[in-house]
């Protein structure tokens, strides 16, 4: 299973899904993104080793916003830890500080961060557009997350 992330101006990028290390947390991405959960949100944190989207708020609040990266779907999924290790293009659910606290919000590694390995959901990894995730800048819109199966 495959989803293929559409940025309005940025172009696209691609991730293979592992439903079979990480389960729920595959589940609830694609019904999110079949939702159209996902369309019109905004990559709310660049850094020069993650890039970070999946808060609703980010369609309208600045970007700058003191709860910019607090909001999600309203409910909360358990973690999934599994052997996925964080290499360049690693995939996982953001969360508080709460292991069981993660909901909407992913992000993609631009460089290994073993640090995250068994504390983070690994729940894909990008096969194609990593070019497109290093130019990726605050505030670059999602225009559709479509979910491809073989």
């Amino acid at each position: 299973m495959t989803a293929v992330i559409a940025l309005d101006r940025s172009g696209v990028i691609v991730i293979e899904l592992f439903p079979a290390d990480a389960p729920k947390t595959v589940e609830n991405f694609v019904r999110l993104a079949r939702q159209a959960f996902y369309d019109g949100q905004r990559f709310h944190r660049v850094e020069d080793w993650v890039v970070q989207a999946g808060d609703p708020q980010s369609r309208t609040l600045p970007m700058d916003h003191e709860r910019m990266g607090t909001g999600g779907p309203g409910y909360t999924i358990t973690s999934e830890f599994n052997q996925r290790p964080h290499e360049r293009g690693a995939v996982g659910m953001a969360r508080g500080d709460d292991p069981d606290s993660a909901g909407s919000q992913f992000y993609i590694t631009r460089r290994p961060a073993r640090g995250l390995d068994g504390q983070y959901t690994v729940f894909g990894r990008v096969t194609r557009g990593m070019d497109v995730v290093d130019r990726l800048k605050v505030g670059d819109r999602i225009k559709t997350i479509a979910i491809v199966t073989p």
